[in-house]
């Protein structure tokens, strides 16, 4: 059951879980405030934990607020799209036949048939990011089930506002966000990992992030970085 708190002007989701501690997080890109607390915890305490912690809310709003967006796409000749980290230019050709994509050095060559509207572009390309997605992932998947001893029994793609990723720990299931696909590649493998240890560890605890810390000895400069590239024009 999610709850509400109003502290101000900030809306607080409060959950309750079978977790030992109060984990209060702010997530991009427009700051959503989510608060997860143990199971038997009184409503007001979480609301004083919360205003004990408004500094530090407001802070990383303000950073999601000034934080670069990207300007929205019209998907035209020469306009810049992101592949893996890197700058490519677009190239829209019409002509008669199946539409598709094909990526070279520093282009991303968008054929399509004539009169196609920015939406359907839009649509191909999107299909394209998923086919990437789907080129890419279960390799990274593979890797980390064999080092970490988990199974991932299904992933899912999907646009996602407020996080990069997700995870059933019952189901062993992951989703990722697919505008991953525009962010350097050790960004995916980064988010991957997160998610599938949450299949062992369903929670941030200590134990969490001394795995995190095993797995991944730069993770905290991995989430920084992507919590820093810009947001999608949504």
């Amino acid at each position: 059951m999610v709850e509400k708190l109003e502290i101000g002007d900030i809306s607080i989701e409060v959950t309750r879980k079978a977790v030992k501690n109060v984990h209060l997080s702010v997530h991009p890109p427009d700051g959503q405030v989510t608060l997860v607390a143990p199971t038997d915890t009184r409503l007001e305490v979480a609301h004083a934990y919360a205003t004990s912690r408004l500094g530090w809310i407001r802070k990383q709003q303000e950073q999601f607020r000034n934080q670069a967006r990207e300007a929205p796409r019209r998907y035209v000749t020469r306009e810049t799209h992101y592949l893996w980290g890197r700058r490519h230019l677009l190239s829209v050709v019409e002509r008669d036949g199946k539409p598709e994509v094909i990526v070279d050095h520093r282009t991303i060559h968008l054929r399509v048939r004539p009169g196609t509207s920015a939406a359907t572009r839009a649509e191909i390309m999107h299909a394209w990011h998923l086919q990437v997605l789907h080129d890419a992932v279960p390799a990274i998947i593979t890797k980390w089930e064999s080092k970490l001893g988990v199974s991932v029994k299904r992933y899912f793609l999907q646009r996602m506002k407020t996080k990069w990723g997700s995870c059933n720990a019952a189901r062993k299931t992951i989703r990722l966000n697919t505008e991953l696909v525009k962010k350097p590649r050790d960004l995916l493998d980064y988010v991957v990992l997160h998610e599938m240890l949450h299949i062992r560890e369903p929670t941030h605890s200590p134990r969490f992030f001394d795995l995190m810390a095993k797995n991944c000895p730069n993770w905290a400069e991995a989430r920084l970085e992507l919590n820093e590239l810009p947001l999608p024009a949504w």
